[in-house]
């Protein structure tokens, strides 16, 4: 099983920025994790970073035929990028979103996904082991499915 991890905007300032929110794992420690996660599940992933909302589009339709899953954290683009969600619906690869933080308990705008809708499901809150426990839930859907 081959998965694709995508991040958003600011997610590459992770161990930097607003640690009492997204916590002191900086983001070449969180791919680290994850490469080591995948090989003990076992999955194939692959992590790609953009802060541009065009680029997560081109990762996400570059996956069509590459990958049998998507985990996506949009960051910021989670709230309003209709863009993401039309990409995550054109390929039809099943797709997690995740966020570090509990979105739920932030400011009001923040509490809304347009992006969820998109998605088998959604991982909030749980700092960067969200990640983990994503690839841990594709790993069951695709299984399921296949």
């Amino acid at each position: 099983m081959k998965i694709l991890i995508v991040n958003g905007p600011n997610i590459n300032l992770l161990g930097i920025r607003e640690k009492d929110i997204y916590g002191h794992t900086s983001y070449e420690k969180l791919c680290q994790e994850l490469e080591v996660n995948a090989k003990e599940l076992p999955l194939e992933i692959d992590i790609a970073h953009s802060n541009i909302e065009g680029e997560l589009i081109n990762f996400i339709q570059n996956a069509l035929g590459k990958y049998n899953g998507i985990i996506i954290n949009p960051g910021a683009y989670t709230h309003y990028s209709i863009a993401i969600y039309d990409a995550i619906k054109a390929v039809n690869i099943p797709t997690i979103e995740v966020h570090i933080s509990n979105i739920y308990s932030r400011e009001e705008y923040r509490r809304k996904s347009v992006i969820a809708p998109a998605c088998i499901g959604q991982i909030t809150g749980f700092g960067v082991y969200g990640y983990t426990m994503a690839m841990i839930g594709m790993k069951n859907y695709l299984e399921n499915l296949l």
